[in-house]
């Protein structure tokens, strides 16, 4: 579930509460939590709804209910749901990510889930050469780092995510960065 950044400030702001969305079947229930650039955001309930009040569209981030009717496409069909939501906090990665002083556990850690990484990896090892190519070559496209690679674009960036997830990367406006743990993890 995409949202824009203004709904994304408004969500932590705590003024945007509501989400309404017109889907063939829900992309998200209750209980889900999504990571996006304003935190964590917790889906409360997924309810499909017949109208839309004007209370619930400024609920929603929009002037009006005429406003957040002519966001939803409606030649797109679907039904259209509410999905009532919360800031559940802080992504868990940027804290991870600032951690630069690394045990022996905290490596070995690292690398057992890298080593993991290229053992389920159809093409072979990946991870040393996506960390060591970012490190050269911070801020530089996704397109232009894959093409390096002899890669396609998309299963490069679901790459880097896997290594964001460990806190070793951090993604730019444009391209990607080493994170501070990511750095020491390579210094070694």
């Amino acid at each position: 579930m995409l949202f824009t950044s203004a709904a994304l400030e408004g969500i932590a702001a705590g003024a945007v509460t509501l989400a309404f969305r017109r889907w063939r079947r829900p992309s998200v229930r209750a209980g889900t939590v999504l990571r996006t650039a304003a935190g964590l955001v917790e889906i409360l309930a997924v309810e499909p709804v017949e109208e839309v009040g004007e209370e619930e569209a400024v609920r929603a981030g929009f002037a009006d209910r005429a406003a957040l009717l002519r966001s939803l496409h409606k030649g797109e069909g679907g039904t259209l749901y509410r999905i009532e939501l919360r800031l559940g906090g802080a992504d868990p990665r940027i804290s991870l990510r600032e951690q630069d002083a690394l045990s022996e556990v905290d490596r070995a850690e690292i690398a057992r889930k890298l080593s993991g990484m290229d053992s389920r990896a159809k093409r072979g090892p990946w991870t040393a050469a996506v960390l060591g190519l970012i490190a050269e070559c911070p801020g530089v496209r996704a397109a232009e780092l894959a093409a390096r690679t002899g890669r396609d674009t998309v299963p490069f960036k679901n790459d880097v995510r896997k290594l964001k997830e460990l806190g070793l990367t951090e993604s730019l406006e444009v391209g990607y960065r080493l994170s501070p743990r990511g750095e020491a993890y390579l210094r070694g």
